[in-house]
């Protein structure tokens, strides 16, 4: 097997295999504001309502003001998390298991209001691999944090060292000028690492507990390809929130 999908890619393909897809249609652009706007409305009802004190809330906010959400869905999403009004949110936080038609280990996580409806649809996108196949134990459980620096000189290893995180690799899509990083931690250190990369002039865009592959999958380019194919189908249903694959 290989190693990990924030480019839910070649080289570790975890949750982040997707980043190389970002040049979005409107189609794709207006599921990806939903999918932020939920993920809002969870932090909110995980936490605080105010970013100031909850800093899932305070990022699931910058990122959707840079995918360019507007105000007014944020401000909606915070509110139907904390509850107020008639539309507050029910939503749970549902993970899935199983083997790709290429019979490479995927988790899948998903924000949803209605399990059954969300598990059939899951297994319904699984027709041709291994729905429910135990796959957890292919990866390790770690906090990642991913983000960028303008200065594109930094080294990342004694970046990571320095802000105390485990390990880092640089991201497969870097910024036109900085470096971008993807640093893993200890779950119980993910804030106090966040706060040092900060304080360290790194513009943090995810810091949150996720799934590492501890191999790579040995897959053909066409093989690779299909997988892709395959993830990016389960992202586009309404429910996907997090994909980790190896």
């Amino acid at each position: 097997m290989g190693n990990r999908a924030s480019s839910p890619y070649n080289r570790s393909m975890g949750r982040q295999w997707l980043q190389k897809k970002r040049g979005l249609n409107a189609e794709k652009r207006a599921k990806i504001t939903s999918k932020l706007a939920r993920e809002i409305t969870v932090a909110a009802k995980m936490g605080a309502p105010d970013p100031a004190f909850n800093p899932r809330l305070a990022l699931a906010i910058e990122f959707a003001r840079k995918q360019s959400v507007s105000n007014d869905v944020i401000a909606r999403a915070v509110k139907k998390g904390s509850g107020e009004g008639a539309d507050s949110a029910n939503f749970e936080v549902v993970t899935f298991e199983g083997m790709s038609p290429q019979n490479v280990p995927v988790i899948i996580e998903c924000l949803t209001d209605n399990r059954n409806r969300t598990a059939p649809d899951m297994r319904m996108l699984f027709k041709d691999g291994r729905f429910g196949a135990k796959v957890l134990f292919f990866f390790d459980h770690l906090g990642i944090v991913e983000a960028t620096h303008p200065d594109a000189s930094l080294d990342l290893e004694t970046a990571a060292l320095e802000a105390g995180a485990d390990d880092v690799e640089a991201l497969e899509e870097t910024p036109s000028e900085g470096r971008g990083a993807r640093f893993y931690t200890q779950p119980t250190v993910l804030d106090a690492v966040t706060t040092e990369l900060r304080k360290a002039g790194w513009s943090i865009t995810q810091s949150e507990l996720g799934f590492r592959p501890k191999e790579k999958a040995e897959l053909t380019p066409e093989q690779r390809a299909a997988h892709e194919d395959f993830l990016e189908r389960i992202d586009d249903h309404d429910d996907s929130h997090r994909i980790y694959t190896a």
